[in-house]
């Protein structure tokens, strides 16, 4: 077994989300559960299938944010692991409604971080084994960090009061 890493390429502002269904049908049925959920969302989707023909399934909203999942999950080539970019969006919007998808399995990052994903890659294929979400901790809140963050939530309506 050998451990790779892949850096997913994307410019800053861009959100994206990772994760691991099963079955083909995901790519269709994740295209239902975006547009579901923020109507005119704009997204790129594309799916590593890991049987039969093992292509890149694609589809979405956005010619960019298209091209963008498609040339990340060719180089991620992990089983069954999806990406999706977001352009006008927010993952806190959809999320909940991926994760009613049934073919999902778990979502691994949901940021408009940087991400490093970790591979396990063999004679079979590759799996992820987990992510690197942005950068390392440089220390702990103090009431000043505090006040910001609570008023950063009300400024942008994610919190009331």
């Amino acid at each position: 077994m050998e451990i790779k890493t892949v850096k997913i390429e994307k410019p800053d502002e861009v959100n994206l989300i990772l994760g691991q269904a099963h079955f083909i049908k995901t790519v269709e049925d994740l295209y239902e559960a975006l547009v579901g959920a923020v109507p005119g969302i704009q997204f790129g989707l594309a799916f590593c299938e890991s049987s039969g023909a093992c292509l890149v399934r694609w589809i979405g909203t956005d010619d960019t944010m298209t091209e963008l999942a498609k040339q990340n999950a060719c180089a991620l080539s992990a089983g069954h692991v999806f990406i999706i970019f977001l352009k006008n969006a927010f993952p806190i919007n959809v999320l909940n409604a991926l994760k009613m998808v049934p073919e999902v399995c778990r979502i691994f990052c949901a940021t408009a971080n940087p991400v490093e994903v970790i591979l396990a890659e063999t004679e079979t294929g590759r799996g992820i084994l987990g992510v690197v979400d942005g950068l390392k901790s440089k220390g702990i809140e103090d009431a000043e960090g505090i006040a910001w963050r609570k008023g950063f939530l009300r400024k942008t309506g994610y919190k009331i009061g």
